[in-house]
């Protein structure tokens, strides 16, 4: 009776096993197979068997989660993809929206499509905006664009036409003809990912669906061919971009869910922790090989992106997707992020990463330039004997070699110069936290601080006091929380569909039908009759008359309209901060959140027993704490051993298998009963 998580990172595999009869706790990490991430899921399955007596056979649930389909978006590795629309609409793509990011960069361009002009097709039909039939579909136009498609190799046809979010009678036709004359081509339709309108965002979703529908589905074939060949058949889920999972071949059918599916289960996990904690909201933070990403939790429950754009920066538009993503902040800041000069000899700190082929300096696998852990380890908190458990040792000459090369042009020592580095990084990761908390109308003081990733705890301390945050919380298995948060989601189905009325007592009585109607799709989905422990959540998204996009509020079917209308000026006041008390409200979509409840992993206290100040102590470091303290002395403390509910005093280090950690001066470390490890400001 084994739960299984696996996540695939940039860098590094992880791999966590719960065993629901023993309580016993099954981990492994091993490096990312790029050519086939299958290979390394494998890897670290094997590393747990072998070193920790995994029994195979009796993994009753996997959860996996991955950077497949991000990947092939970003590195453009997707299929050759074909686009079938409405006559009069083929250049949607293209067109996309007048607003630029960047206001006065004249010299700004559009994003590149991911299908061609020559790949776009129109066919004669006409839907109106109520749904009604204006012109039939003509289907003597689908020969030529079969032929055409054929003729360039196309691999996945995306089908989108105006208005059948409303009505998808047309795009059903189309699709099936589409699919019966070419059986070995992938088709899908822009309804079938989503019911909402503005033409560009649903192109541009049904466009990106199609581009990696084929990689997701061979990569997850693959996957469970090496699983069943490991004696691991059993359900098999994937992590979605919403917090929630769903099955493979539910995720194949709409493989964009799977976006942030990495990234996503660190934010399930720090659900979890906070709400063993007491705490409802949760700042997060995930500092891995590649990236460090940010989340914020409130009231218990992630939040939702509903303007999602991939690729998005300050100065680049990004490319829209019409679906429920939580709301992730990622840069590229992680453990494996290269520190270069620019052409004036200022320090920069990322995007680049060494990932983990050549790896950073001190890998010793043939990488040159400093990184992020080159640098903790040129201060001294990273021990290079016990790093990755003792499995995978750095090598310090290597790592002080590379920033040496950067510490000559700026003029200072090389423990500088590594400190640098961390303080580059430092800063971007605050910017970071604050566009999820401060420019979203949040205040960090008011969460609890969860840090998690290889990278990440050695940071945690410093962040957390210059944000001012609670406390600063390093969950178990920090260094594989992604892989630990899959443990902690439910299977989840978002549905959101476009739905205008003016607010009003009878809008809201037939927005209650639309809901019912919702609900009952949601039990068909999970396979379920009406009587299945399904929890169904409802919001309605609203704007004040006169306005373009609206806010979502929470909604409860049958609700009183006085009700609804004070959550929607809270919504709105809290996004925009005002709100129109004597301006009309019109209601503009329906958005479903259904969860089915199931086993998740728990949160046991520990066992005091082996426990002490004493008997965790392994040793001491001496760590560069900046030109005013100097190397300052630290104990060094195995976290498995640190005493339960005794608050312990910085400076420390404390170590585990997959990270470290550094207590400040000034701060104290509890390890709480159920194994957290919570960081206050002492007084």
């Amino acid at each position: 009776m084994i739960r299984l998580a696996t996540d695939v990172g940039g860098t590094f595999t992880d791999l966590v096993g719960y065993d629901e009869r023993t309580g016993e706790v099954y981990t492994a990490k091993g490096l990312t197979t790029t050519d086939d991430q299958s290979r390394g899921v494998m890897d670290t399955i094997e590393t747990a068997q072998t070193r920790d007596g995994l029994r195979p056979d009796e993994v009753t649930f996997l959860a996996h989660g991955g950077t497949t389909v991000i990947n092939a978006i970003t590195e453009r590795t997707g299929v050759k993809t074909a686009l079938v629309t409405t006559r009069g609409f083929r250049d949607v793509l293209e067109i996309g929206r007048g607003n630029r990011p960047d206001l006065y960069n004249l010299r700004t361009r559009s994003p590149e499509v991911f299908v061609p002009r020559e790949l776009r097709f129109e066919i004669d039909e006409r839907m109106d905006a109520a749904g009604t039939v204006l012109r039939a579909p003509d289907m003597d136009g689908i020969a030529p664009v079969v032929e055409a498609c054929r003729a360039a190799g196309v691999e996945a046809i995306g089908v989108v036409f105006l208005h059948s979010y409303i009505n998808p009678a047309h795009e059903r036709q189309v699709a099936d003809a589409l699919a019966a004359a070419m059986p070995d081509v992938t088709v899908c339709a822009s309804h079938e990912i989503s019911r909402q309108w503005r033409e560009f965002e649903r192109s541009s979703t049904v466009a990106l669906n199609a581009y990696v529908q084929p990689i997701l589905r061979r990569y997850f074939g693959r996957l469970e061919a090496a699983l069943q060949d490991r004696q691991i058949a059993c359900p098999y889920y994937a992590m979605q971009s919403n917090g929630g999972i769903s099955t493979f071949d539910q995720a194949m059918d709409s493989p964009l869910t799977l976006v942030e599916s990495g990234p996503s289960g660190g934010v399930a996990g720090a659900v979890r922790i906070g709400d063993h904690l007491g705490e409802e909201n949760v700042l997060y933070l995930d500092v891995g090989g590649t990236t460090a990403k940010c989340s914020l939790i409130t009231e218990g429950r992630a939040v939702l992106n509903t303007t999602y754009r991939l690729e998005h920066t300050r100065t680049w538009p990004g490319y829209p997707l019409q679906l429920p993503v939580v709301d992730i902040v990622e840069i590229g800041a992680g453990g494996g992020s290269i520190a270069s000069l620019d052409a004036r000899g200022g320090l920069r700190v990322g995007p680049r990463s060494a990932g983990s082929d050549p790896g950073p300096a001190s890998y010793g696998r043939g990488g040159t330039e400093p990184t992020v852990t080159d640098a903790l380890l040129t201060i001294g908190l990273f021990d290079p004997a016990a790093f990755a458990g003792g499995s995978f040792p750095l090598d310090v000459e290597l790592a002080r070699a590379a920033i040496g090369r950067l510490a000559g042009p700026l003029g200072v020592g090389v423990e500088q110069a590594a400190l640098a580095i961390i303080e580059i990084a430092h800063a971007n990761m605050i910017n970071a936290l604050k566009l999820v908390t401060v420019q979203r109308g949040h205040d960090p003081r008011d969460a609890a601080f969860v840090v998690s990733g290889g990278a990440g705890p050695a940071l945690a301390t410093r962040l957390g006091r210059d944000l001012g945050v609670r406390a600063i919380v390093i969950p178990p298995h920090p260094g594989i929380f992604s892989a630990w948060g899959m443990l902690a989601a439910e299977p989840r189905v978002d549905f959101r569909k476009t739905w205008f009325a003016d607010l009003s007592t009878d809008a809201l009585s037939r927005l209650s039908d639309s809901a019912e109607e919702m609900r009952t799709e949601a039990l068909t989905h999970f396979g379920r009759g009406t009587e299945a422990p399904v929890s169904c959540t409802f919001a309605v998204e609203a704007r004040y008359a006169g306005q373009e996009h609206g806010v979502m509020a929470p909604w409860t079917p049958g609700e009183d309209i006085a009700t609804f209308t004070d959550a929607f000026h809270t919504a709105h006041e809290r996004a925009y901060t005002f709100r129109l008390p004597e301006t009309g409200v019109e209601i503009t979509g329906l958005h479903l959140e259904a969860r089915l409840a199931g086993t998740t992993i728990t949160m046991a206290d520990m066992d005091p027993a082996g426990r002490g100040l004493d008997d965790s102590r392994t040793g001491q470091r001496d760590v560069w704490l900046g030109d005013a303290d100097g190397w300052v002395p630290c104990p060094v403390h195995a976290r498995a051993r640190l005493p339960l509910n005794t608050a312990l005093p910085g400076p420390m280090i404390v170590e585990e298998d997959t990270t470290t950690t550094l207590v400040l001066p000034g701060q104290t470390a509890e390890v709480e009963r159920a194994g957290s490890l919570v960081i206050r400001e002492a007084g």
